[in-house]
């Protein structure tokens, strides 16, 4: 199960200090620069699986500083922009146009992975499950051409679907991580002074968080590839409803293929933990980076306003995405062959990716995750791994181009009221 988000984001204050100094309604206050030591305290939490990010109510995502040789840098703030009689009222508007903006630079990534890159998830695991396919995909170019050909034969609501139920497997991963850590002394965060007991009480904590959302996962996966030809018009919460189904042996009637529960444990929580090992150690290599380059820049007196207030806000926003991206490429084939567990048995019908019409049953009879393996090897090849990675290009570039978007109106905006 994979991620999609950033954890937290300063100017939303999902895990920042204003939450818990001013509460939920005030107004959210620009980040300033800390010591350098400041960051190692904390270890941010990437997102887990499909349609997640793992927003603690609560918690901090780390500041990101800027050491200096005397004292810490504190970003612009009135006195820098004060001129005369009119600076105190021009600096008051340069703060609440940082306020708003940190908000919507947070607000744009947010509904850029969990709304516009929707058909992207929803067409990579049709491709991903469908054993059938000629056509890998391996390129945006035939995603595009096979996701025009859905739209016009079935509608927008074909490239749209299950995306209510990806909100609803985030509101149990979330819930249950929270009462889990606080039912158990597991911690849901590594402090600097960590020691290897207190990251396997960590690690131990998200694999039962992902056992727990597991079932709700299938339900879920199951809307986003089920044909839309054939698809009953069913409610937001049919995916609790199917999950707790699949826990107790009820509901929908399944195939005698249909793996138990306990068999899919394994996979869900390797790849989950991976998951999430990758992305936290490639988010913290790239802030150390991005930091190093900052203090660079303002040991050399080379940094502009502008430029000091977009670093409040856009390293850990590239540091999210190059970690979710880094991790979504490394354990494609192992998401390949967990979804494919997932979905057999389920007497699921998709549709036909490589015509862009008509629908297919999925009649595969996998044993486990080593004949699954296996079998993929020997009948589509290595590439049958990678089936629909076309549509993860798509959805990281889209991603990318609106965090891209997002950072040039907001230096427009700083520049013209600076």
């Amino acid at each position: 199960m994979h991620p999609r988000r950033p954890d937290g984001f300063d100017g939303l204050g999902y895990r920042g200090g204003a939450r818990d100094e001013q509460g939920f309604g005030g107004a959210f206050p620009a980040r300033s620069f800390s010591t350098g030591s400041d960051l190692g305290h904390w270890v941010t939490t990437p997102p887990d699986i499909p349609g997640s990010r793992n927003l603690h109510w609560g918690e901090k995502s780390p500041p990101y500083g800027v050491p200096t040789t005397s004292t810490p840098y504190e970003g612009p703030t009135e006195e820098a922009f004060s001129s005369g009689g009119g600076g105190s009222v021009q600096g008051q508007s340069s703060e609440q146009l940082n306020r708003f903006a940190g908000f919507g630079i947070g607000l744009a990534s947010l509904f850029t992975e969990n709304v516009l890159a929707h058909p992207c998830i929803v067409l990579r695991r049709q491709c991903q499950v469908n054993y059938h396919a000629q056509h890998y995909h391996l390129t945006p170019f035939t995603v595009i051409n096979i996701m025009y050909s859905f739209n016009k034969t079935q509608g927008p609501r074909a490239l749209w679907k299950g995306m209510g139920s990806t909100f609803i497997v985030q509101g149990v991963t979330l819930g249950a991580e929270g009462i889990i850590s606080e039912f158990t002394p597991l911690p849901r965060e590594v402090l600097h002074k960590w020691n290897p007991k207190q990251i396997g009480e960590h690690l131990l904590l998200k694999s039962l968080t992902y056992v727990v959302a597991m079932p709700f996962y299938s339900a879920s996966l199951i809307e986003t590839v089920q044909s839309e030809i054939i698809r009953d018009n069913t409610g937001i919460l049919e995916c609790v409803k199917e999950g707790i189904g699949r826990v107790i042996g009820m509901g929908v009637p399944h195939s005698k293929r249909l793996l138990p529960l306990l068999s899919l444990i394994f996979p869900t929580v390797l790849h989950g933990v991976l998951h999430y090992i990758i992305s936290s150690v490639i988010q913290k290599f790239v802030l150390l980076i991005l930091k190093r380059k900052t203090y660079n820049s303002h040991l050399a007196e080379s940094t502009s306003p502008v430029q000091s207030m977009l670093d409040a806000y856009f390293p850990e926003l590239i540091a999210n995405f190059a970690a979710s991206l880094c991790s979504d490429v490394i354990l494609y084939p192992l998401e390949t062959v967990l979804h494919r567990l997932h979905i057999q048995g389920t007497r699921t019908i998709i549709d036909n990716t490589d015509l862009g019409y008509e629908v297919l049953p999925i009649n595969t009879q996998y044993e486990g995750m080593r004949d699954c393996i296996n079998t993929i090897r020997q009948e589509e090849g290595v590439f049958g791994f990678y089936k629909g990675f076309g549509a993860l290009i798509i959805q990281y570039t889209l991603h990318a181009a609106v965090l891209q978007i997002t950072k040039i109106i907001y230096s427009t905006l700083l520049q013209n009221n600076i």
